[in-house]
């Protein structure tokens, strides 16, 4: 018999799940929609990020599928694989070259807004724990001659 992961339900406005999940003890939907905003507010004045935008003047898909992944990784609804498709994060990144610079200040705004968002420690340190692995996972500049970022795309 087939048993769901996860149901989806709503509260109050709020987008929730029933497995006690990061996405439900952050308060669902609103909290990654806050996230994402305050961490492309340090993107955007950021010169060694947002040359990697094809649109730098206009970040709002890139807010969108930022948040839609983030809330759908930690347990909230499937919007980014409904909009988007499987997430293959790495592929997806691939394009950009992603050097341990790029790493660092991506790291520096998200992190920044995870401090600033999150009261809770056991919740900040998830989140952190989980995008240090993720954004050194996306680097694919290792500084030498021939990287995977010069391969063929």
């Amino acid at each position: 018999m087939f048993q769901p992961i996860c149901q989806i339900f709503f509260q109050n406005g709020k987008i929730l799940s029933s497995n006690n999940s990061l996405f439900d003890r952050v308060g669902g939907l609103p909290f990654f929609e806050r996230l994402v905003e305050r961490f492309y507010q340090g993107v955007v004045v950021d010169p060694v990020l947002i040359v990697l935008y094809a649109e730098p003047n206009d970040l709002d898909k890139a807010r969108l599928h930022l948040t839609w992944f983030l809330a759908q990784y930690w347990g909230g609804p499937p919007m980014f694989n409904e909009n988007r498709g499987d997430p293959k994060l790495r592929m997806r990144h691939m394009p950009f070259r992603i050097g341990p610079a790029e790493r660092d200040q991506w790291l520096l705004h998200m992190l920044g807004a995870v401090n600033e968002l999150s009261q809770d420690d056991l919740i900040r340190q998830e989140l952190t724990d989980y995008f240090v692995k993720a954004a050194e996972h996306l680097r694919n500049d290792t500084g030498l001659p021939i990287s995977s970022a010069d391969y063929p795309r």
